[in-house]
């Protein structure tokens, strides 16, 4: 059992290698086989074991850019809890893996866990899901087929069997392997047979990352410093617009925390904006903090025309529990560490419309919310031609987070067969077309607008249409794998216990 801890540990490290900064995706499929030759004609409890460990493997090393941003208290709290999932899955192992054709239910249990991790608690963590491992590999061009759960499912089931073709007999591998090159086959054609939507028209974005004033990774160091950085920018833009050096757009995208305090309340930074506006003279999507009353506050996408000012808007639908808010505080009000410092809770978003900007429908995100499935998609689904992701990522400059969310904002672009222009205060900022390809990207910590021309669409890919369908198919099927299995197992261990009873008399 030592030293099946010991290979069930080193498979979570190599499951965190697959994703960014390494980003040794081919490592994936031989970490999720590990997962399951490591718990082989183990009990489940035994099984149970070896998953949290897998888990915590993957997850501490995976999630290590929280130690040094947000504090190692809440990274080995979040990281521990996150491997209590794989801990979970651990235990359906042994009931899953004695069905016929155990790699599909092994695959479909993995993709469940990884929707149930990623919605709960408080929203959940959807981080480290497999699919967002695969944004450079063959692979990717099919999540605007399958989506990202289905793009899961693919890559676990490769996995799995890989892991069967391992184990079994000689006379078996033939069919095995078949079974494997078949999947792989199903992952790649889609690199050659690329989803293409159609273009509707053109429309130029200026994306603005201003740079965060101090250390860098502090938005609150000098929070009117940030939006005077963006403002400045703005009306550099306007000068060299003026001046036949760069292209007029069409509208432009600050980040999220452009202004931390909120734009409607502080004149200072009022003025700012509106002057910054007016001298570009398109609208400006501007990622503010409003206040909502004396215990709350909201995370906002504010389109700024240069006549009507402020209008519609995007709220933040996941802000992070414990960083943004407190759950459940009338209960629990923590007063020490970084916990203090909530002293107000963010409210969550609802809207699932675009952004009407220039004429233009626009499907937002703010930070962690490019994530979550029910964000992008529910807009694109409802007619948004374009995709904008407003985000901060101060607290994570000097780690690998951002290129962790970049990735994974890359993957949103292929999947809805959209371009994609991303705002941050300090990096990542960029433009993206629909294959991924990084068109324009700005380096982290400078101050930087890029103008870019981008296309628009309405065509939906089959990732779209698909919506949530995925995720409660592969809960169904493993729920339906789960009843059959306990069945299957407890016969197996009664008719076992029988003929040991028999051998003894």
């Amino acid at each position: 059992m030592l030293q099946r801890s010991f290979f069930a540990v080193f498979g979570g490290v190599l499951l965190a290698a697959s994703f960014e900064p390494l980003a040794l995706a081919w490592l994936l499929p031989f970490a999720v086989g590990g997962f399951a030759l490591v718990m082989r004609d183990l009990t489940v409890r035994r099984s149970g074991v070896l998953g949290v460990l897998f888990g915590a493997g993957f997850m501490f090393t995976h999630l290590a850019w929280m130690r040094t941003s947000v504090g190692p208290d809440a990274w080995v709290v979040l990281s521990a809890f996150e491997a209590l999932f794989y801990g979970l899955l651990g235990l359906a192992v042994p009931v899953l893996r004695r069905l016929p054709a155990a790699p599909v239910w092994l695959a479909a249990a993995w993709t469940t866990m990884e929707t149930f991790r990623g919605g709960w608690p408080f929203s959940g963590l959807p981080w480290g899901r497999l699919a967002f491992a695969a944004v450079d590999t063959p692979a990717a061009p099919a999540v605007a087929y399958v989506g990202m759960t289905g793009l899961t499912f693919l890559l676990a089931l490769t996995g799995f069997l890989l892991a069967h073709l391992v184990e079994s007999g000689a006379g078996e591998r033939r069919t095995r392997g078949a079974a494997v090159v078949g999947v792989l086959a199903l992952l790649v054609t889609p690199a050659v047979l690329s989803y293409d939507v159609r273009q509707t028209g053109t429309t130029t974005v200026a994306v603005v990352q201003g740079n965060v004033p101090g250390p860098g990774n502090d938005i609150l160091f000098d929070p009117r410093g940030v939006t005077q950085n963006h403002v400045d920018a703005t009306l550099q833009l306007a000068a060299d617009v003026a001046a036949g050096t760069r292209p007029a757009p069409d509208f432009v995208l600050w980040p999220e925390n452009s202004t931390a305090v909120d734009p409607f309340l502080d004149a200072p930074v009022n003025r700012g904006i509106h002057d910054a506006v007016t001298a570009i003279g398109v609208p400006v999507i501007v990622g503010g903090i409003v206040d909502d009353g004396e215990e709350h506050i909201l995370n906002q996408g504010i389109v700024w025309d240069p006549v009507s000012g402020p209008g519609d808007r995007y709220t933040k639908q996941h802000p992070v529990p414990y960083g943004e808010y407190i759950p459940f505080r009338r209960y629990w009000d923590p007063q020490f560490g970084q916990l203090a410092l909530i002293s107000r809770d963010m409210k969550s978003g609802t809207r699932q419309t675009p952004l009407r900007v220039a004429g233009v429908d626009l499907a937002d995100a703010i930070c962690f919310d490019v994530a979550y499935d029910d964000v992008m998609p529910a807009q694109v689904r409802d007619g948004a031609e374009l995709l904008t992701v407003q985000t901060s990522n101060a607290s994570f400059i000097f780690t690998n987070q951002i290129e962790q969310q970049f990735a994974i904002t890359r993957l949103r672009a292929i999947e809805a067969g959209r371009w994609l222009a991303v705002a941050s205060t300090n990096g990542r900022s960029g433009v993206i077309a629909p294959d991924g390809a990084v068109v324009a990207s700005a380096e982290p910590r400078t101050t930087t607008v890029l103008v870019e021309e981008v296309g628009l669409s309405t065509d939906l890919t089959p990732a779209m249409r698909w919506g949530a369908w995925p995720s409660r198919l592969f809960t169904v099927m493993t729920l339906v794998a789960l009843v059959w299995g306990v069945f299957a197992y407890r016969r197996r261990q009664e008719s076992a216990g029988f003929t040991e009873e028999e051998t003894v008399a």
